[in-house]
């Protein structure tokens, strides 16, 4: 049974985001996203950046499905792994030993401004428990700047997403960083990206760092 899900959002973006991931991923080694929803992210990277295993999860039935169809759609079978059912609020994350051992990176793509405060601290805390010294952390989506919206799209954006759910909103950077910072993390690099969005890249450090 085809369950493909086609995401616009993920059609607009998906090449932008390669570009910035052809500059940070490792030469191998496992990535894991978060929050993959139709998987049409995940089987681009996972035929462009060969040598990398790309590890999809998603909370949703529905998007894991989705994720699994694409997988056998792009013939991808022998190469990618199958998603995996994570809540990120929920620790710890359950994720096979050979993920853990090869893991290099943490991607969550458009995921903290459609989900509480909450989930935030959640992805790093988990993100931080997960990777090594070295490791990336990569978000994508609209971020506030010094608690300012970037541009009148953005305000309109935030203001839907607080119609839908009191909790879900923009989220402004230095927050975001913030809560970074207390898992071991620092910001390592800021990118505009096309559509008023942002890519923002975390590195793990040891705590030494911070003294």
């Amino acid at each position: 049974m085809d369950n493909r899900l086609f995401f616009s959002a993920t059609e607009r973006n998906r090449y932008a985001i390669r570009e910035v991931l052809s500059r940070i991923l490792p030469i191998s080694g496992s990535v894991l996203e978060i929050g993959s929803g139709s998987g049409e992210h995940g089987v681009l990277f996972q035929k462009y950046f060969p040598h990398i295993i790309w590890q999809t999860s998603d909370i949703k039935i529905s998007h894991r499905n989705s994720i699994s169809s694409w997988i056998e759609y792009e013939k991808l079978n022998f190469k990618m792994p199958q998603p995996l059912a994570i809540d990120v609020e929920k620790a710890p994350w359950i994720i096979p030993f050979e993920l853990l051992q090869s893991l290099q990176g943490i991607i969550s793509i458009n995921l903290i401004h459609i989900a509480s405060w909450s989930c935030t601290k959640s992805l790093f805390k988990e993100s931080g428990n997960l990777l090594k010294n070295g490791n990336f952390l990569m978000l994508y989506g609209p971020f506030k700047i010094r608690n300012k919206h970037t541009c009148e799209r953005n305000n309109l954006f935030d203001q839907s997403l607080k119609m839908q759910n009191k909790l879900w909103g923009v989220r402004d950077l230095g927050e975001v960083t913030t809560e970074a910072i207390k898992y071991g993390f620092i910001q390592e690099e800021l990118i505009q990206m096309p559509a008023n969005n942002f890519t923002v890249i975390y590195r793990k450090v040891s705590l030494q760092n911070f003294s």
